[in-house]
């Protein structure tokens, strides 16, 4: 892996006294035309969200000292030992992950073209390794777990290619984004900005949530802390599943900035694909923010946690991160401003640290699962709590659920009587709502959406990602859609979740019949033909069903009638709140 010396430094980047070098791989323009004309002759590679978010970060210098993707030499010792193969203190593996097939199509010194999904090219790289990756190292030593309830852990297993390619990046061009352009400052750009106000001293605060009003009590204490000035810096790349989009938390943070003191505060965004790495993610934004000219950096509870495993047990200590981050302090080059849970104390109308609070003394608090109940229920936000603008903001963002859209995704082995089931909700939902209600049927989708894909894995895990989209459209506009494929793996009903569940209402329904009653009611001789060896890749024969995990609904059709099985999704719909008002 290159390092950044003064050779690579794009001309005119910045050497902050807090900052340090910056390897902006963004070439001039006339480089950047030789590299346009190389491109049209080279094989390319689509990015992927993750990856256009982590070539960004490369190219502007936010992962300085980083010039490309990591080669094995780098990964291996960054898994185990948290530095790069030169000794550079470095928490999170930065890799571009492919298939096998790409990853065979590729030798040492090739050159290949990054282009993000719509054709644009963003850089070439010099490709300097091919590897395949040990994933279950990886997670153990970079998330502590194998629990695939862990986002980067069900990324890495489900989502990421095989492979991995390293190697030395060339940039033409930054990703393209239209939205709020004014506040996508570059390190250069905001290490620049600081230095025309004279900020010498300055806390970034790194958030993927709405900020409350007990978020801008710690940011201003921080800032009085450190003698400075404050940055609000929210991830704006992939967070959480479930997170509130960013959109809506931009304008929230826009809304709290009038609050703080004229001069005190300023507001950038950062295009970073978070890891919820825990206390290695917590050293990666350390180095992040010095690399965007910050001193400080303010590190709470639970600092990029992704919360609780599939036993109910969290996946990191909740000041586990403090004290990674105050152990590499002096390496890191960046400050810690450390902050405990900060509680609402009515009896002096203030937000205090929890270990400030007196024993015995009230304190009120809102948790993000008690606020999404609050939005859900279109409960108001009461003052303490937020402030009006960012209270408006949620809301319109997140009706309540009786005015959202959602969507019943069914699945079972063929012939368990979903398509039953899902004919029969659909004219009840209808009769119940007034809305319409769409159905997207596994057999009719393949027919029409689906046609010409085959019974691959690969082909059925697209036709259930495009079912889906789909559905996911229809629930973003705030319609209601049925869903009734066979849809046989966990990986792409967890896909369709995480994607649907951004928009709306996500109701799994496990259409659970035993194999040998799915035979005896099988219509179209199917399974008779798949024993036969007629068919082949039979779900539930000789290829397998994975049953859900957590389902919202089960419906046992060798035990529940039709109209048994459908009173049981309405009740789950009804004790939601989608169906009527709460």
């Amino acid at each position: 892996m290159w390092r950044c010396g003064p050779a690579l430094l794009k001309e005119g980047a910045l050497i902050a006294p807090h900052g340090g070098r910056l390897c902006e791989l963004l070439v001039g323009p006339e480089r950047a035309q030789k590299l346009k004309e190389e491109a049209l002759q080279l094989p390319s590679i689509v990015l992927t969200e993750r990856q256009l978010c982590d070539l960004e970060l490369l190219l502007n210098g936010g992962f300085s000292p980083l010039t490309g993707f990591m080669t094995r030499r780098d990964y291996d010792r960054v898994v185990e030992e948290m530095r790069l193969a030169d000794g550079t203190l470095w928490p999170i593996p930065i890799t571009l992950d492919v298939h096998r097939d790409v990853a065979r199509s590729l030798e040492v010194g090739d050159r290949v073209a990054l282009r993000d999904p719509t054709g644009v090219l963003l850089a070439v790289m010099t490709v300097e390794d091919v590897w395949q990756p040990d994933k279950e190292r990886e997670a153990r030593e970079v998330f502590r777990t194998l629990d695939r309830k862990h986002p980067a852990v069900h990324y890495l297993f489900d989502v990421a290619g095989d492979y991995y390619v390293g190697g030395r990046v060339e940039g033409v061009q930054l990703p393209i984004h239209y939205d709020f352009r004014e506040l996508r400052l570059t390190p250069a750009q905001l290490r620049h900005r600081f230095a025309e106000r004279g900020w010498t001293r300055v806390v970034a605060f790194q958030t993927r949530n709405p900020m409350q009003r007990a978020h801008k009590e710690l940011t201003d204490r921080a800032a009085r802390q450190i003698g400075g000035h404050l940055l609000i810096h929210p991830v704006v790349g992939m967070t959480k599943p479930g997170d509130v989009d960013y959109m809506t938390r931009v304008r929230c943070y826009r809304a709290i900035l009038k609050y703080y003191p004229e001069g005190l505060a300023d507001l950038s965004l950062l295009p970073l694909a978070m890891r919820m790495a825990g206390p290695r993610e917590a050293l990666w934004h350390g180095i992040i923010r010095k690399n965007y000219g910050c001193t400080h950096l303010i590190v709470g509870r639970d600092h990029a946690s992704p919360g609780t495993d599939s036993q109910g047990r969290p996946f990191y200590g909740r000041y586990e991160a403090q004290e990674l981050f105050a152990r590499y302090e002096d390496e890191l080059g960046i400050r810690m401003v450390p902050f405990q849970e900060m509680v609402y104390v009515p009896s002096r109308d203030a937000y205090i640290p929890a270990d400030e609070v007196e024993p015995g003394i009230e304190t009120w608090r809102i948790s993000g699962t008690e606020l999404r109940a609050r939005l859900a229920k279109g409960e108001e936000l009461p003052s303490w709590f937020t402030y009006p603008e960012v209270a408006a903001e949620l809301r319109r963002a997140y009706p309540p659920r009786h005015e959202q859209g959602f969507c019943v995704f069914f699945t079972g082995l063929p012939s368990s009587g979903k398509s039953t089931l899902a004919n029969a909700l659909m004219v009840r939902l209808m009769e119940l709502t007034g809305r319409p209600v769409t159905l997207l049927d596994g057999d009719v989708v393949r027919t029409h959406l689906s046609k010409g894909l085959g019974f691959s894995r690969e082909d059925r895990s697209t036709n259930v990602r495009r079912i889906g989209y789909v559905a996911s459209e229809i629930v973003r506009h705030r319609g209601i859609v049925i869903c009734a494929p066979i849809a046989p793996y966990e990986a792409d009903r967890r896909f369709n979740r995480e994607l649907i569940s951004r928009y709306g209402g996500y109701i799994e329904v496990y259409v659970n019949a035993p194999l040998e009653v799915c035979e005896q009611r099988d219509v179209k001789g199917l399974y008779r033909k798949a024993r036969a060896g007629l068919l082949t890749g039979f779900t539930g024969v000789d290829d397998p069903y994975e049953p859900p995990s957590q389902p919202e609904v089960v419906v046992e059709t060798d035990k529940q009638s039709v109209e048994e099985g459908v009173a049981t999704i309405l009740a789950t719909l009804e004790r939601l709140g989608f169906l009527g008002s709460p």
